[in-house]
């Protein structure tokens, strides 16, 4: 105790099972792993988390690009899950078998990237993925988006999305489809309200303000 009569400052205790403690454990498990081109070479089982990132030339993502040239793969375009099918029906999906839903999800990506006619080649992107017991894969990358902000989850919507299905096309085209136009099934959505030029000075301001990263290069 100190003397003149003060109290002991308080240490703060360290809980292990605190959800921020979980999910930076699954966080640091996907950012340890090493980086392949997107979609992966071969096919694996197994839900999980993973990052996308962008190494090419389009102006606007220069300041994501310069992160991750030179193998140094520091800054995300897009953080995502793949789940099993029960969990996105809306039940836990504990212990569902999960089929190879990561393996298909980043191959979704990569086709989506490759039917975008203009701006971006999917011979730039990358990937970072790890397959995850499912009660974990939500807190991970809620984590990972907390982390590293990226562009595409933030500011940029739609580049995860779905085909809406027959009958089902009167929503908006999204911000994503907007500026990197090619998707099929976007084509037939209702235009977005906002211009392509409107939503690239949104990415531009987010960019141009955004923090960097906690994690060192």
């Amino acid at each position: 105790m100190k003397e003149n009569g003060c109290q002991p400052e308080k240490t703060p205790v360290y809980n292990p099972l605190a959800k921020s403690n979980l999910g930076a454990s699954v966080a640091k498990a996907l950012l340890d792993n090493p980086v392949s081109k997107l979609p992966p070479d071969a096919g694996f089982m197994g839900a999980g988390i993973y990052a996308i990132y962008y190494t090419g030339d389009y102006p606007l993502y220069k300041s994501i690009s310069d992160k991750n040239k030179s193998d140094k793969f520091c800054q995300p375009i897009y953080v995502g899950k793949a789940v099993p099918a029960g969990a996105r029906k809306g039940g836990f999906g504990l212990d569902l078998p999960a089929g190879n839903v990561l393996y298909r999800r980043l191959c979704e990506h990569a086709e989506s990237i490759q039917q975008a006619k203009t701006s971006i080649e999917l011979s730039d992107f990358w990937c970072r993925y790890v397959v995850v017991d499912d009660i974990w894969i939500p807190l991970g990358e809620s984590l990972l988006i907390e982390m590293f902000s990226p562009v595409w989850n933030r500011v940029l919507d739609g580049f995860g999305n779905h085909d809406p299905g027959s009958g089902r096309h009167n929503q908006q085209n999204s911000p994503w489809d907007v500026l990197h136009p090619g998707r099929p099934w976007a084509i037939k959505l209702k235009p977005n309200a906002r211009s392509s030029e409107d939503i690239k000075r949104v990415v531009e301001e987010f960019l141009g303000g955004k923090k960097q990263v906690k994690r060192k290069c």
